[in-house]
């Protein structure tokens, strides 16, 4: 016999860590504002155009895949790894990076959920391989 709850699965609200820099919220609010109801496996350029648009990036970054997101942001925009193994306790703002073949998958914490050329307040299907955001100076 199978039971099923009557209730949905629902997972607290993002919270803002006050460490990380103020306008990685304002980028996770550009995501969400322009994010489109479906996929249009674009993430990874939505990610980057919502950074730039913040401020917390200067220049547009020039991988082409999202795997490839979290070395670029670490290595050339002064992101940091941070120490998060479950995506619903991400910081707001902060860049979650997931594997996915080559490709890879990409998304900024919103505070209900996560956005990148699409919106969802579900967990993502594919393995989490790191957090990353930006603290402020």
């Amino acid at each position: 016999m199978r039971r099923y709850w009557s209730t949905p699965i629902t997972h607290p609200d993002a919270s803002v860590d006050s460490r990380l820099d103020p306008r990685l919220c304002r980028a996770a609010t550009i995501a969400q504002e322009r994010a489109n109801a479906r996929s249009k496996a674009r993430c990874w350029q939505a990610v980057k155009q919502a950074l730039v648009a913040s401020g917390v990036i200067k220049s547009y970054p020039k991988t082409s895949y999202a795997s490839q997101a979290g070395d670029e942001l670490v290595r050339d925009f002064g992101f940091k790894r941070l120490p998060v193994h479950d995506q619903f306790a991400a910081p707001i703002g902060s860049v979650l990076v997931f594997g996915h073949g080559t490709e890879g998958h990409v998304v900024i914490r919103t505070k209900s959920g996560f956005a990148s050329d699409y919106w969802t307040s579900n967990r993502c299907k594919y393995p989490l391989v790191a957090v990353y955001g930006k603290f402020s100076s």
